[in-house]
């Protein structure tokens, strides 16, 4: 991975070199003239998808609707090891929550176990294929080097034998690692991949869709050229860690009797600052209980990123933005949350809400009065028009909004100080009551009726504007404030367990918000003025016990770092 922090996305309208070969392709004379764009993600189903995979995803199904084609949604199910169901399901439900759709070209990997076995014994018998006795410790210390050829005593087995004991390996006879299948390519070739590369290997696990029918599974690199050629692929677009198992995808494509000839096409994958996202470490976080879950809102796979409050607008602008390119970068996670920032900005409802309350009490306010002032659903759509906040004479605001002996450049509540009550009234602060420990249990303060609505007849100035909730009518609820889940930008670089944010996660409770906000539903987007984004939790959250989670911030922390910002 390289060090290097890409803060700045790609131009809009830079060209994008996959899609520049397509046109080329797809061109008359061109390698798939005339034939339709056929693309395919084939995600394996050991784990939830993360943000990573939605570059892919984006890239696989944008790149077919691009051209008028079609995608396909593939279930790399060929290791029986850590796939199920549950996985199949969540990334169904992750992919068309993208909006994106397959249509009614859905498939398993294993669909195809009986032609992909019966292709190996045609390899065979051609004499492109051999089965080696090689344990796997023998196979790595065989493998040779650079200036020397892998070895293997098996490889002018006579392909009868071979066969036989191909079909042995298929009914059961040996144990896992006893034998393999290899194709006979070059044992001295610069690409390690193609010395003789194994094709099947012996797994007794039963597998979540096949049970015990195969104790043989085809390898991945095998598998996945067969899987595209029957499917009618034309471009197989894979992340750039297969570039150099390209020669071996085009070496099956050509040696084995197939309906199509696909091209295998290269991309960088998404790496981004400050977050995990090998499928294997995201799983120990959920099986050690570091996190509540796949669907934790710290962790990047879709499902969390969604209970976060992540919109699939924010995360396709993202990745179209972010570009694809043919180098690996790290893409700055602030320009994810800027990407968020700037569709909530668009989309949320405003409210007010008091994350750590402490009373207010105007005390020149008559007692039992109380009226409504109009709050802006969205500044940004004034069509969307406003809703009524009640107000009476003890209300809830932030406890930083008071300070009794106010810091330099202080503009909110101290003695002697004024501020504008958001959309009501102008208030100045006349002091506090206290506890016994000293602790400040109410501020007091006098309001101007005069300044109904933010008015100032006078024309006085008032620098400090807070939020505040009628004591009357607020609903109590659940915060829950995100922060990364890792305290250093590269956690995979050394030991991520060791690299854990404590404060990660911080949950408050008793915090006040308007009565509406626990109707909410799960997902809707909400600003809460002055605090950030949020959204109401879709696992704990309930009318009469809400929670919410802070999607963003307010501050743009990605804005800040551009040139001239």
């Amino acid at each position: 991975m390289s060090d290097e922090i890409n803060t700045a996305p790609e131009a809009e309208g830079s060209g994008n070199f996959i899609h520049t070969m397509i046109e080329e392709d797809v061109a008359p004379g061109g390698r798939f003239g005339g034939e339709k764009v056929h693309t395919r993600f084939p995600p394996e189903p050991n784990g939830y998808l993360h943000i990573g995979h939605a570059k892919a995803v984006c890239i696989d199904f944008g790149t077919a609707e691009k051209f008028g084609g079609l995608c396909n949604l593939r279930m790399d199910d060929t290791n029986p090891t850590k796939e199920n169901e549950e996985y199949v399901d969540a990334i169904k439900e992750d992919i068309r929550w993208l909006g994106f759709s397959w249509g009614d070209r859905f498939y398993y990997a294993s669909d195809y176990f009986p032609k992909m076995y019966e292709l190996a014994e045609d390899l065979i018998r051609r004499g492109f294929a051999y089965v080696c006795e090689l344990s796997p410790e023998q196979m790595r210390e065989y493998r040779g080097d650079l200036t020397h050829p892998a070895v293997s005593p098996y490889r002018d087995r006579p392909a009868g034998e071979s066969l036989d004991l191909f079909r042995r390996m298929r009914a059961g006879e040996f144990e896992d690692g006893r034998m393999t299948l290899r194709a006979k390519i070059d044992l001295a070739s610069g690409n390690f991949n193609l010395r003789d590369p194994v094709l099947y290997r012996i797994n007794h696990l039963p597998h979540h869709r096949t049970g015990t029918a195969w104790c043989i599974y085809p390898m991945y690199d095998f598998a996945h050229p067969i899987e595209d050629a029957l499917e009618g692929v034309t471009h197989s677009l894979c992340s750039l860690e297969f570039e150099d198992h390209r020669p071996l995808y085009d070496w099956v494509i050509e040696h084995v009797n197939l309906p199509a000839k696909p091209r295998q096409i290269e991309f960088a994958r998404l790496n981004i600052n400050n977050i995990v996202m090998s499928k294997r470490k995201l799983r120990t976080l959920v099986e050690k209980g570091i996190v509540s879950g796949w669907d934790d809102p710290r962790m990047p796979t879709l499902c969390g990123l969604r209970r976060r409050g992540y919109t699939p607008a924010s995360i396709r602008n993202f990745c179209e933005r972010i570009g694809v390119a043919k180098v690996n970068s790290v893409v700055d996670s602030a320009f994810l949350e800027h990407c968020l920032r700037e569709d909530l900005n668009e989309n949320a409802r405003r409210a007010m809400a008091v994350l750590r309350p402490v009373k207010l009490i105007l005390t020149n306010y008559p007692e039992g009065k109380a009226e409504t002032f109009e709050l802006e659903n969205n500044p940004e759509k004034p069509e969307e028009g406003t809703h009524a906040v009640s107000f009476s004479r003890e209300l809830w605001i932030e406890r930083e909004d008071f300070m009794e002996t106010p810091a330099k450049k202080y503009f909110r509540l101290f003695p002697g100080n004024e501020v504008r009550l958001k959309a009501a009234y102008i208030a100045r602060c006349t002091g506090c009551e206290k506890d016994a420990e000293g602790n400040v249990t109410a501020v007091l303060a006098e309001y101007d009726p005069a300044t109904r609505g933010g008015n100032t007849p006078d024309g006085r100035k008032v620098k400090g504007t807070i939020s505040w909730l009628d004591a009357k009518t607020a609903a109590d609820a659940e915060v829950r404030l995100y922060d990364s889940l890792f305290t250093v930008a590269d956690p995979e670089a050394g030991d991520y367990m060791e690299e854990l944010n404590p404060d990660s996660l911080k949950v408050l409770t008793g915090c006040k918000v308007e009565p509406w906000l626990a109707g909410l539903k799960p997902g809707e987007p909400v600003q809460f003025l002055r605090q950030g984004y949020f959204c109401a939790d879709s696992r704990d959250s309930s009318p009469e016990r809400p929670v919410f989670n802070r999607s963003v911030s307010l501050k743009d922390g990605f804005h800040k770092k551009q040139p001239g910002a």
